[in-house]
Formats: C-alpha cells, structure tokens, sequence
C-alpha cells in the first residue's frame, strides 16, 4: 500500500466554466498533462478541488470521469470528509469504490469536537469504509488539531493507514515519525514542507503546486527520497518563489490563475472564493517568467 502513495500525489483541481458548471474538457486536459509528467497518484476532490461547492451528483461524475481518463491507472485518492459523521459513513456507502485505491478524509470542522471525538470519528468512518483511510490534518481550516496522541491512537487502526499532515508544526511531525508504526504513512500537506518530512521518515507530499509543476514535484519528492540533494534543491529554488502566491488570496485561486497562464484551465472558482485578483495574476506572471515558463 505504501508504494501506492509514495513519491507526488496532485491535489488536483476541479476546472469550472465561466458559467461555473464543471469543465470536463479542462478536466481531460489536466489529467493528460499529469499523465505526461510523472505524477505518481491523483488526489480527487480534496479542498483544492473545492469539494464544499461540489454537488453530490457532480461528485459521482467527476470521479467517474477521472476513472475513465487515466489511462496509466494511477493511483486515486478519493476525498470524502466532513463534520457529520454519520453523514460522512452515508456518503461512502453511497459510493463507487471501484478503482479508488484510498479515501482522503479531513478531521471534522466546525464543532470542534474533543480528541476523543476526532478519534471516534474516524474509527467509525475506518469501519465503514471499503478501502484504506488517510487522516488529514489541517488545522488552519479546520480549527482543531490532531494531537500526536490522536494520530498515534489511530494508527492502530487496521484500516487506517496514514496521515496527510499539514499543521505546520514541524514538532509535531516529528514525534509521529519516531513513534508511528513502520507502515504508518506520513505525507507533507504543505509543499515546502516535503523536504524535511520526507527526512523525518515521510514518503512524499499531496500537492497544490504540483497542478502545474508536476515534472519539478517529482524531481523534488524522488530527489529528496533518493537522497539526491542536486536534483531537490534546484525544484524547491524554483518552486519556493511560487509557493506563497498560492494562498495569498485562499487555495485554489492562486493555482487556478497559473493553470490558465498555462492555458491548461480557466481560472474560474467558486463563490464564494474569488478569481485571482490583478495584482495577483501580475505577480504570478512575473513568477512563471522567472521560472522560464513564459
């Protein structure tokens, strides 16, 4: 299981017409583009593919397109998370597993349930669910965090078998690799974070940037995992200068603005986030030309 989601998994987004319906031709054009480029798994419907404005129905047909437009098989990741627990266990029930390798799911928000509750959450959604379970903490959006001894308990659960952490606690993720069973998969959830994660123990990273850069993600994630600091280090210098423009006005309206200057993908999200302001959009162009994409 762990070579499944080892290396660069593409947080990827979910390409909108101007009309905001979805853009199956985007989507067609993003997934070949990462086809093309080494992209080692697909992670659907996370928060960069703004799975809160995504519609149930929606949901079943971008899954089912992404299935049927990945002609590698590359690994699936399929997002399904919530505050609702029972809500959540319905979902997946109501859920067409085949060819998913793995369910994504982020701690409940909102509630701001004990760690007791996070940990009952998803003990029960581990139980239902047909395939591996991820923990995603993310504390900047979900208002809580996963303690390490949250994690630690949770990785005793026989179908639970990592955790993508983006808390920014560099501390933290140290303590779950040294005391995390072997088989525990630890992931960076922040992309300048994957260097040392995948130095702690980690075996790569769920990335926003990695939508457009997927040939320097993968330079970066196999060089660090190779030990082949010429390699990382050039992908992290190049990447380091994009990094902060992506959240600058909330994820993913900065990737979404690079992906249209690539002409992959219209910069289109959904209210209530915003498209790329234009001092942002200058900015960014002015990054990609210092990066040699334009």
């Amino acid at each position: 299981m762990s070579s499944l989601f080892k290396g660069t998994g593409v947080a990827l987004v979910t390409p909108f017409e101007d009309s905001y319906q979805v853009d199956y031709n985007g989507l067609a054009k993003l997934l070949e583009y990462h086809t093309e480029n080494g992209t080692d798994y697909l992670v659907v419907l996370g928060t960069t593919g703004e799975s809160p404005t995504i519609t149930r129905e929606e949901r079943k047909e971008i899954l089912q397109f992404i299935k049927s437009n990945n002609p590698h098989k590359l690994p699936i990741l399929y997002g399904i998370g919530g505050n609702d627990t029972l809500g959540v266990i319905h979902q997946i029930k109501n859920t067409d597993f085949e060819g998913v390798d793995g369910l994504l799911s982020v701690s409940p928000y909102y509630n701001k349930p004990s760690q007791a509750g996070i940990i009952n959450h998803y003990e029960m959604i581990a139980d239902a669910c047909p395939v591996p379970v991820l923990l995603y903490n993310v504390p900047g959006r979900t208002a809580s965090n996963l303690d390490v001894s949250t994690t630690l308990k949770l990785a005793e659960h026989s179908n639970i078998i990592g955790i993508k952490e983006a808390s920014g606690n560099l501390h933290q993720c140290i303590e779950i690799a040294s005391r995390k069973p072997q088989d525990f998969l630890l992931i960076s959830g922040d992309d300048m974070f994957t260097v040392p994660l995948i130095g702690l123990g980690g075996i790569g990273v769920i990335s926003v940037m990695a939508n457009a850069f997927p040939a320097l993600f993968k330079k970066l994630t196999h060089g660090a995992l190779n030990g082949d600091t010429n390699l990382y280090t050039g992908a992290l210098r190049q990447l380091s200068l994009m990094n902060s423009l992506m959240y600058k006005e909330s994820n993913p309206t900065g990737i979404k603005q690079v992906l249209n200057e690539m002409n992959i993908c219209r910069p289109v999200v959904r209210p209530p986030l915003l498209p790329a302001s234009p001092e942002l959009t200058e900015e960014i162009r002015w990054v990609l030309k210092q990066m040699h994409w334009q």
